[in-house]
């Protein structure tokens, strides 16, 4: 079946783990044909108030987004989760074998176990709910447990089909060293934040183009399963 915009004229949508809202940057009646209700969540207080400012009008939880997604997702009629990629990234296996993996600031302070509320996450989305779904991560430095879409330096797990997308993303971000808030239409230079953090704000983004592609697909194109 092919998913319409609800009775209410809204399409209700769950963005997990939102960040500062690059996927969700795009998401107007202007660019769907449809209006949206959206429910952010982000654990990071000092990221949602960032969120807050971009999208004033979203309802925003400052919580565990796992556990929201558990208690909440009946409500909703698409699930956008970008769950944490550290564990997961390739960055890594850059220094394996090298001595300095402690070191490994990119990556994390030291060895960790892939933190598997992704592949939850994925499993639960696939057999208990009945809207549509997508699940972004970063490509792992390992084979994925569960197969994803590659598109555009991410993988994705979602439960209708879409046209893969150019990889931008990366494109985007190395625009402007000096000022990469700008790059993606996310202009940071009011708050008072260290360079790495805005720098990892950016880095994490999906970028807007891409989440908007992927919204509108979700809403024309036939379900999978």
């Amino acid at each position: 079946m092919t998913n319409k915009p609800n009775n209410r004229g809204k399409v209700k949508i769950l963005n997990l783990y939102c960040g500062i809202g690059g996927n969700r940057k795009r998401w107007t009646k202007k660019n769907l044909g449809f209006d949206v209700e959206v429910t952010g969540v982000e654990w990071d207080k000092d990221i949602a108030k960032i969120y807050s400012d971009f999208f004033p009008k979203d309802t925003l939880i400052i919580g565990d987004a796992h556990q929201y997604l558990l208690d909440h997702f009946k409500e909703f009629d698409f699930i956008w989760s970008s769950p944490p990629c550290p564990s997961h990234s390739r960055m890594r296996m850059l220094w394996k074998g090298s001595g300095k993996e402690i070191s490994n600031k990119v990556s994390g302070s030291s060895y960790k176990f892939p933190d598997m509320k992704l592949y939850e996450e994925i499993i639960f989305l696939k057999h208990f709910f009945d809207g549509k779904y997508c699940v972004e991560n970063v490509i792992s430095y390992y084979e994925p447990l569960i197969p994803p879409i590659k598109s555009d330096n991410h993988y994705f797990w979602t439960n209708f089909h879409f046209t893969k997308w150019g990889n931008t993303s990366r494109q985007l971000r190395n625009q402007d060293i000096e000022n990469p808030e700008k790059n993606m239409g996310f202009d940071l230079s009011k708050y008072e934040l260290p360079y790495r953090s805005k720098r990892n704000m950016i880095n994490n983004l999906v970028s807007p183009e891409l989440g908007l592609h992927i919204l509108k697909e979700a809403f024309t194109k036939t379900t999978l399963f």
